[in-house]
């Protein structure tokens, strides 16, 4: 059994992540396993429900290669890191984003460190990248930027010590994840609700229909397993015919991403189960 500790004693995520999962997790707790000893989360992002339930064994994988770079040094090489983001920190201006942005990077301490400035002084935290897989969210507009959280960097350092990180695609949980002892949460980038929708640009790789199709087949695999299995996606039709077999729960989010305005607010999201 891993035991959930309060959450405001708990090392937070140390990345801003678009559709991150910190302030919908009172929201989750009814609805997650009380028993088990191995957690998989395929879609890290910024890892918030991993970083609430602290498990002693996690497997925590992406497909978005900078990320599970940046996790690894985070564990790692904490300390050389936090020296490369006070560099970073003390050249902050416009200018230097631009120029952090369009540098290509090799050492992989480098990355990690240009990975997190990026993300601190963007614009909402956004990922998002063009046709040639290259990051192009513009600087964002903040007086002091939290580029370098030297606690909380060591704190995620300590917790991700346990963990396996590795790169990897969603249907790689199916090698490890194997009966009631595991517990696997996806979330995935969301299947868009609107023309503008932001949830599918999370990488060059892409998450269409079939994606989402193939996700749910690996959700059924698990679930007749006997592995407990939970998906966060968005409250559509789409989503809610492809787990119709599952237990499927309302949750009340907040959009803050919208090119427009008005469409930002409360919606509400699906958070599927498979016991």
């Amino acid at each position: 059994m891993v035991s959930q500790i309060p959450k405001e004693t708990c090392p937070r995520p140390f990345l801003k992540w678009a559709g991150g999962k910190n302030r919908l997790i009172p929201q989750y707790l009814p609805y997650l396993p009380k028993n088990y000893q191995s957690y998989y989360e395929p879609f890290l992002g910024g890892g918030a429900l991993f970083f609430y339930l602290q498990p002693k064994k996690s497997v925590l994988t992406d497909i978005n290669s900078e990320l599970i770079t940046t996790y690894c040094c985070v564990r790692d090489r904490v300390e050389e890191l936090i020296s490369l983001l006070q560099e970073h920190k003390s050249k902050h201006n416009r200018e230097y984003y631009y120029s952090i942005r369009g540098k290509t990077v090799d050492n992989e301490l480098e990355q990690a460190a240009r990975f997190i400035y990026l993300n601190k002084t963007c614009y909402n935290g956004l990922y998002r990248v063009n046709s040639q897989g290259k990051f192009n969210v513009p600087v964002g507009n903040y007086k002091n930027p939290n580029i370098c959280q030297e606690d909380l960097l060591r704190g995620a350092s300590g917790l991700l010590s346990t963990s396996e990180i590795k790169q990897a695609d969603f249907a790689e949980v199916l090698n490890n994840a194997t009966n009631s002892d595991d517990f696997v949460f996806f979330d995935p980038p969301y299947y868009p609700i609107s023309d503008t929708s932001y949830f599918t640009a999370y990488s060059s790789y892409s998450f269409s229909e079939t994606q989402q199709i193939k996700l749910r087949d690996t959700f059924k695999e698990l679930s007749e397993r006997g592995v407990k299995v939970m998906l966060s996606n968005s409250d559509c039709n789409f989503i809610r015919t492809l787990y119709s077999s599952f237990n499927i729960h309302t949750i009340s989010a907040a959009r803050s991403i919208n090119s427009n305005i008005q469409k930002r607010g409360k919606i509400t999201e699906v958070l599927v189960t498979s016991y």
